[in-house]
């Protein structure tokens, strides 16, 4: 497991997740949009004609559905950094994405 760091433009997120997602971050996540779009299990985040998610549904989306076996967990709200301040010490270098 390893550490991302991930928020939908609020308070950043420490998540241990299994070591692909953070190696391939943006492809895990362009690809939970994709299911959201277009897997009937994405319907509930289909509202108005557009997505409405956030981070922790990312987090449900592996754990259910990417691997069952090796679920991801909160490891630290870091609450709200602005975007291009720098992150704790402990989480620099940790892979990022924003929703």
């Amino acid at each position: 497991m390893k550490q991302i760091v991930i928020s939908s433009d609020g308070d950043r997120f420490v998540y241990a997740v299994p070591d692909p997602v953070a190696e391939h971050l943006d492809e895990y996540c362009l690809a939970f949009c994709d299911w959201m779009v277009e897997s009937p299990h994405g319907a509930p985040y289909r509202v108005g004609g557009g997505l409405c998610y956030r981070e922790a549904d990312f987090i449900t989306y592996l754990n259910t559905w990417v691997f069952p076996h090796q679920p991801s967990h909160l490891v630290e709200n870091l609450g709200w950094i602005d975007f291009g301040d720098p992150l704790p010490p402990q989480y620099t270098g940790c892979p990022e994405f924003n929703f």
